[in-house]
């Protein structure tokens, strides 16, 4: 009895020994488990956080240096873009001295995600589970003396097309200009080529000097010194007279059109370290271009292309072993526009020597035809890549060839006159027929005025009514006339046409204003009166103005200017009712009269054959309302109106201090617009 008893006691003690070794087995090997994914789990934060020496101290001993190690992965997973690198743990295994970890793995990188499973091995080294690495880690099929290799599929930037389809930009060929050092000439002959070539291409020698004494450079390396057009023969011949030059053709961006579109097309330029920055996660890269100017800018998300990726794990024979992720590129779109080419360049050619600018529009549709500013500059040496003289040059001239003159403002002059007269008659304030019945060159209203009296040019017989007043450009008539409409119905005119409002449009215009400061209320008799001849404090945006003038062609309707090419061709309304039909229809009449009666100040404009409603302006150069100092401007402003509807053109013009008879420059335009019509 006794024995059995012990028998018993002996079993269950030996139970509970099982028992509590079990216990301490199962709680050891979680122990060391739970270790072995903290491992791995600190291991994927620190890649991260881009930590590669702490990530080093996770390892186990291996027969890799720190640096090297460093080196390894920062290239890899730096040089595909990873980042949001996670794991999924899918599985442990007890494995001899640690434990063998299956897990998946996602990444995203510059080619599209990266998914893939993997079995990483941990074993205790001391008192720690380290995680035993070899280049698997990073990727399974990734041996050691093999490569991760990234290569960029190149999308295709859209081309912007004129309206007939021709390219005024697009992505072709230029001429990459390079020296092959083991080809130059020695001692003199080599500095006296250095010197030429400078002077060619307007890269500095030291430029020159530098980029041969890079450390890469070889007798037999092509080391690229300029681009340049490949249309430039005439360069290009030179160049290659010189021992040592080679030029290669290389893809790049082309404006066929250079400086007759600078202003309206812009530029592209390679990406910044701060475009990559505001442009994060949008598909830029290092070797990206983007629009810096005009409509490259303007429509860049409609032309950029999206370069494709694909990332590959190469030998060390340099043949591809797999494919690890790949995104297909995505190519821009074209922008068609409403201008022509050919009428574009035309205009430029009349206005290069000058400075000023011209809007050319369809007045019942509101197509831009042409868009000018000069002096202008040419685009191709923008994304050729302009050296600091071209840069020096283009900001230290004083005709300001960098400042697009079709996006400011300006004080228009007596060409601001036909709008006086049509809110008058729109408000009933004014009547076309009434005899304001003063006499002379000047006029003030009362004694109140001190000093001031408004002046023009002048003298006439016959009435003094709104037909005579624009016919002999009468600045007393306007000044009358405003005054009678008051600053208040004035103002509020003015408003109904869309002063101080941002008029739509790709490109920024400035705003057109009446009072200072954008301001809504035109302060005093004396700037009331100048107003209604175009000075005081107005201000006008010339496509703006081609949207007011087009009022006088549609019944009083202001049609919308747009650039952006529409098979329809269908106007659209911006201001509905901005004058009425009969006080629109009045002002074109009398505007007619400006060019076809023998009296008015626009008669040169007459041509056989095509009835012309214009009006003559001189200003003063105002780049703020309180620029006293700036010189004249000349405007002429003028629409056809018995071509069939869709083919009239209305044309807004300026020009800088030009003086030609008693009008300004408005006659010298008109010599220019004769041609184009």
């Amino acid at each position: 009895m006794k024995n059995k008893r012990t028998i018993i006691i002996t079993i269950f003690v030996l139970i509970l020994v099982i028992a509590a070794g079990a216990t301490m087995f199962i709680y050891y090997q979680r122990n060391g488990e739970n270790a072995a994914r903290q491992v791995l789990s600190d291991y994927v934060d620190l890649l991260n956080q881009k930590d590669y020496d702490a990530m080093y101290t996770k390892t186990a001993s291996m027969n890799m240096s720190e640096e090297d190690f460093t080196t390894r992965n920062q290239n890899i997973y730096e040089g595909i873009g990873a980042e949001n690198v996670s794991v999924d743990i899918t599985g442990v295994e007890k494995a001899d001295n640690g434990y063998d970890i299956s897990y998946s793995e996602k990444m995203y990188t510059s080619a599209g995600e990266i998914n893939f499973s993997n079995i990483a091995r941990i074993v205790k080294e001391g008192e720690e589970y380290k995680l035993k690495w070899n280049s698997s880690i990073i990727f399974p099929e990734l041996g050691e003396t093999d490569k991760v290799r990234i290569s960029t599929i190149k999308a295709k930037r859209g081309s912007i097309l004129d309206r007939n389809g021709n390219a005024l930009a697009e992505d072709g060929q230029i001429a990459s200009v390079g020296i092959v050092p083991g080809k130059l000439e020695e001692g003199d002959a080599r500095e006296s080529a250095i010197a030429k070539i400078s002077e060619l291409t307007g890269v500095s020698e030291d430029y020159i000097n530098e980029q041969l004494s890079a450390s890469y450079v070889k007798d037999d390396t092509f080391v690229p010194i300029r681009k340049i057009s490949d249309s430039n023969t005439e360069l290009k011949d030179q160049l290659l007279e010189i021992p040592g030059i080679l030029i290669n053709k290389i893809d790049g961006r082309v404006y066929p059109l250079g400086q007759e579109a600078g202003h309206l097309i812009g530029y592209v330029q390679a990406v910044s370290a701060d475009d990559l920055k505001n442009h994060e996660g949008e598909g830029y890269n290092t070797n990206s271009v983007i629009g810096k100017a005009g409509l490259e800018q303007a429509f860049e998300d409609t032309l950029r292309g999206i370069d494709g990726a694909e990332i590959y794990i190469e030998d060390q024979d340099g043949n591809r072993k797999i494919e690890l992720a790949k995104q297909d590129k995505k190519d821009g779109q074209d922008v068609k526009l409403t201008i022509d080419s050919d009428l574009q360049n035309e205009v430029y050619e009349q206005m290069k020597d000058d400075k000023g600018f011209f809007v050319i529009m369809e007045p019942q549709t509101g197509e831009l035809l042409a868009l000018v500013s000069t002096p202008s500059y040419d685009s191709n040496d923008f994304s050729l890549g302009m050296t600091q003289t071209q840069w020096d040059e283009l900001n230290n001239d004083e005709a300001q060839p960098l400042y697009n003159r079709f996006l400011q403002a300006y004080t228009p002059g007596s060409t601001f006159k036909p709008i006086t007269g049509a809110i008058g008659l729109t408000t009933g304030k004014i009547s076309a027929n009434e005899d304001y019945g003063y006499t002379g060159t000047s006029w003030q209203k009362d004694s109140s005025w001190g000093n001031y009296s408004v002046t023009t040019l002048t003298a006439y017989n016959g009435p003094k009514n709104l037909l005579n007043g624009l016919l002999y450009s009468d600045n007393i008539y306007f000044a009358q006339s405003a005054l009678k409409i008051g600053a208040k119905d004035f103002a509020s005119g003015l408003d109904k046409l869309g002063f101080n409002e941002q008029l739509e449009f790709p490109l920024t215009l400035a705003k057109s204003q009446y009072a200072a400061n954008n301001g809504t209320s035109i302060e005093g008799e004396t700037k009331l009166a100048d107003s209604g001849y175009g000075q005081g404090d107005i201000l006008v945006n010339p496509i703006f103005m081609a949207s007011v003038y087009s009022a006088f062609a549609n019944d009083g309707n202001m049609i919308k200017p747009y650039i952006e090419y529409d098979e329809s061709k269908k106007g659209t309304i911006y201001k509905e009712n901005a004058f009425t039909a009969e006080a629109a229809n009045t002002i074109r009449d009398d505007l007619i009269q400006v060019v076809e009666n023998p009296a008015g100040t626009a008669h040169d404009m007459q041509m056989p054959g095509v009835t012309i409603a214009g009006k003559t302006g001189t200003a003063e150069l105002k780049k703020s309302s309180d620029d006293k100092e700036s010189g004249t401007l000349g405007w002429f402003d003028c629409f056809t109106t018995d071509r069939e509807e869709g083919n009239n053109l209305l044309i807004i013009s300026m020009v800088e201090n030009v003086q030609d008879n008693s009008q300004g420059g408005s006659h010298y335009l008109i010599r220019k617009i004769r041609t184009l019509l």
